[in-house]
């Protein structure tokens, strides 16, 4: 045990740039190499809270040079305990003898990678002189998605909206010190009209990105609604955009803002213009034009936490 590295949130958080992150994100899904079964999904009882929780268990390897394991669960009644709704560990080993490299604290790690996918995605699909960012949702993510979205575009005006107004003030507090300005707002139907990007990342049940304040030329990043029976936008956003999601293998399956349209024939698998291994290979574009409103679903993929367990691994060793 004393040759495995451990790697901390605090090192992860002192550690991150973002763009270097998203391109090692696009290294990934540019790859022919890594291969990734499709990750398990247990929702188990938690009679104490009277409803589930999620254990996640996430594979990849890149056969004889290096694999990795994120195991994570979800409890979405965390917060009446002041703790994160995830909670998890990622084992990054060595794919040609099977040891173990690195422990990494998974907290940290999932926020980084899944905001550099949402990013990375944003590269493709928002207008280059996107400007304007809402970001729906106060948790881990939502500080992470700001950063991301705002080193691949110009970001000038950032707006924080969340069921606790003072967790968006805490929000725009931690970011005061940014070349955005940032202002927590109480009602998101006042500015989500306005901004270029829109980036939700909540547990919501019931849509909160509504497609009748949807404008042209508009991006949408959907990150939270993890499980079936969640939403962040309507059937309307669907049927004004263009729909792109992480990958085929989980974001046709594990969200509700993919499978409830699905199953109620709002859109058919038909209507989904590309995935992330698409983009990042050229095979399919991104956004055609200016006026175009552009839809991302992410679900988040074990391929984004081996390239980023990687990355972290080598800074780490090099500190």
């Amino acid at each position: 045990m004393k040759n495995i590295a451990l790697i901390d949130d605090d090192f992860i958080e002192k550690n991150t740039d973002f763009p270097t992150l998203i391109s090692k994100l696009k290294e990934g899904f540019s790859s022919t190499s890594i291969e990734v079964p499709m990750r398990h999904h247990h929702d188990f009882p938690n009679p104490k809270e009277q409803m589930d929780s999620t254990l996640l268990l996430m594979p990849a390897w890149n056969p004889s040079k290096e694999a990795g394991v994120k195991i994570v669960t979800v409890s979405p009644n965390n917060g009446v305990y002041n703790l994160p709704s995830i909670q998890g560990t990622y084992l990054y080993l060595d794919a040609h003898k099977g040891t173990i490299k690195a422990i990494l604290s998974a907290k940290s790690l999932t926020a980084k990678r899944t905001a550099a996918a949402s990013a990375l995605a944003s590269s493709y699909l928002s207008r280059k002189n996107s400007s304007s960012l809402l970001m729906i949702g106060t948790g881990a993510l939502s500080v992470n998605l700001i950063l991301a979205h705002a080193s691949v575009r110009p970001i000038k005006k950032v707006y924080v909206w969340g069921r606790s107004l003072e967790k968006a003030k805490d929000i725009c507090e931690q970011l005061s010190n940014e070349e955005f300005s940032i202002s927590p707002i109480e009602n998101i139907a006042d500015v989500i009209s306005e901004v270029d990007i829109i980036s939700s990342a909540t547990l919501s049940k019931t849509p909160l990105v509504l497609g009748s304040f949807l404008k042209t030329g508009q991006h949408v990043d959907l990150v939270g609604a993890y499980k079936k029976d969640m939403r962040e936008a309507d059937d309307e956003v669907l049927k004004k955009s263009s729909v792109f999601i992480d990958t085929y293998q989980g974001g046709l399956k594990e969200s509700g803002d993919i499978v409830i349209p699905l199953k109620n024939g709002v859109i058919n698998e038909n209507d989904i213009k590309a995935d992330l291994f698409e983009l990042c290979t050229n095979k399919k574009q991104g956004r055609l034009n200016n006026q175009e409103i552009t839809y991302f679903k992410s679900v988040g993929h074990a391929l984004e936490d081996l390239a980023a367990a990687s990355y972290y691994y080598k800074i780490f060793k090099n500190d």
